[in-house]
């Protein structure tokens, strides 16, 4: 028995090296059709190159003389004159009336990227984003309302106090700028960025002045005076309103303005969350329970507190009466 299945295993091993002898012969015979095919292709390929080039050298001919013609009589028409000058008048394209479509896409672009620093420097979003964040933690709620929610309800607010702002600066400056009307007066582009500065100029300064943060200014006004015995020291002058004072004085003035203004009203809100925690403190050390954690208790008393006063509706109309209306 062992000796006929040794037997059958040589065969079967026969067989197998029979079949992949016939495969790889059937694959170079393969290789080899393609290869022929390829080949003569080339050849075929390169007959029809031959013929093209020996039938294209009178059309290249032909074509050249009537290119040299036509090159001779530009030469005698150009005689004594030179080529028309490449001109770009940089005032007419930015004008009203050379403002096309493609730089008008790139002027609103361009504000839409400064859109965040526009936010933070030139409303009163810092002052609410602010106020309501020392809110929650004097609750103590930890991440509850979370920062999506707050960010949220700060630029609705936000909108709702620039919203006249915002318009007055659009009727004023980019409006007769991008789409002037047959009664408007002719303007370019540094009065209509002037025009459209204004109004938020005017808010600004009406804000600083309500909160009584002037001293900001001067401050930032004493930083650019230049040393004594500079050229520039005999021209310096102090500006007498704030329409005289420089825009790169008047929007850090105005941020710490709002940051202060701001950490006012959250001390004036911390403050009664406070003494609770303090009432509660107290009262949890007087019963022994040291180990216990008084914010654990005064949490609930906060939240009630706060919802039994209508806490949200008074903070909001809180912040809203902190600035001052606009016109």
């Amino acid at each position: 028995m062992s000796k006929r299945q040794s037997v059958a295993k040589l065969e079967r091993r026969r067989d197998e090296a029979w079949q992949r002898v016939k495969r790889h012969a059937s694959l170079h015979s393969i290789i080899v059709i393609v290869l022929g095919i390829v080949l003569c292709g080339g050849d075929w390929i390169f007959a029809q190159a031959e013929s093209r080039q020996r039938t294209q050298p009178s059309e290249v001919v032909r074509g050249q003389s009537n290119s040299t013609t036509d090159a001779s009589t530009s030469t005698q028409k150009g005689e004594g004159s030179n080529p028309a000058p490449f001109n770009v008048d940089v005032e007419q394209m930015v004008s009203p009336g050379g403002l096309s479509s493609t730089l008008k896409l790139m002027m609103l672009m361009t504000v839409l990227s400064l859109a965040p620093s526009i936010l933070i420097m030139t409303t009163c979003f810092i002052r609410f984003v602010i106020v309501l964040g020392l809110l929650r933690q004097a609750l103590g709620t930890q991440q509850l309302p979370p920062n999506q929610v707050i960010i949220s309800l700060c630029l609705f607010m936000t909108l709702l106090v620039m919203g006249p702002v915002w318009r007055e600066a659009y009727n004023e400056g980019i409006r007769p700028y991008t789409d002037p009307q047959p009664g408007d007066a002719p303007t370019d582009l540094a009065r209509a960025t002037q025009r459209t500065i204004g109004p938020l100029r005017g808010f600004m300064s009406d804000q600083i002045e309500k909160a009584g943060n002037s001293d900001a200014i001067w401050m930032f006004v004493e930083f650019q005076r230049p040393a004594p015995g500079s050229p520039g020291a005999e021209e310096f002058q102090l500006p007498s309103s704030y329409d005289e004072v420089d825009l790169t004085v008047l929007l850090p003035a105005y941020m710490l303005s709002e940051i202060k203004t701001a950490f006012v009203i959250g001390f004036q809100l911390y403050l009664p969350f406070l003494i609770i925690d303090m009432v509660i403190a107290s009262v949890l050390i007087s019963m022994g329970m040291m180990m216990l954690p008084p914010v654990l208790i005064s949490l609930p008393f906060k939240l009630l507190l706060f919802v039994l006063i209508d806490g949200w509706y008074l903070t909001v109309g809180m912040l809203l009466e902190s600035v001052r209306p606009f016109g």
